[in-house]
C-alpha cells in the first residue's frame, strides 16, 4: 500500500531503528514510545489490522509471536515483564491502518491502561 507509512518504512523509504527482521516480519522502535521499552512489531505483508482476513494466512500469527519473543528477548524483558497491544479502531488508538503489535516494558506497567 503506497501511502501506508509502515509499508515505507518496511521498504525502507522512511528510517526506523530496527530490533528485528525476518522474512514475515519487522519489529522497530515507536518513535513516541510509552514506555523506556516500545518496540512495533509489524507483518512485512500489508494487513489493515487484527480483522483482516489476512492476518491469519500464511503462517502470520505463529510469525508475529516469535518476534514479541525475539524482541522480549533482545531488549531484556522476560525476567520482569512486559505488555503486548493489539489496537483495533479510533476508540482503541490505533493510529496506523496496518496491523502492528506493540511490546511495551522497561518499566513497571499500571492496570488497567490509560
Amino acid at each position: 500500500m503506497s501511502d501506508c507509512i509502515f509499508c515505507k518504512i518496511i521498504n525502507r523509504e522512511l528510517p526506523s531503528t530496527i530490533v528485528y527482521e525476518d522474512d514475515q516480519v519487522l519489529a522497530f522502535r515507536d518513535i513516541n514510545p510509552a514506555a523506556p521499552i516500545h518496540v512495533l512489531v509489524i507483518p512485512k505483508r500489508h494487513c489493515a489490522n487484527i480483522l483482516d482476513p489476512a492476518t491469519v494466512e500464511a503462517g502470520l500469527p505463529a510469525a508475529l509471536f516469535k518476534a514479541v519473543a525475539q524482541v522480549a528477548a533482545k531488549e531484556g524483558l522476560e525476567e520482569r515483564g512486559f505488555r503486548t497491544v493489539v489496537n483495533y479502531g479510533r476508540d482503541a488508538g490505533e493510529a496506523v491502518p496496518h496491523l502492528h503489535l506493540h511490546v511495551i516494558g522497561g518499566r513497571a506497567l499500571g492496570w488497567p491502561p490509560g
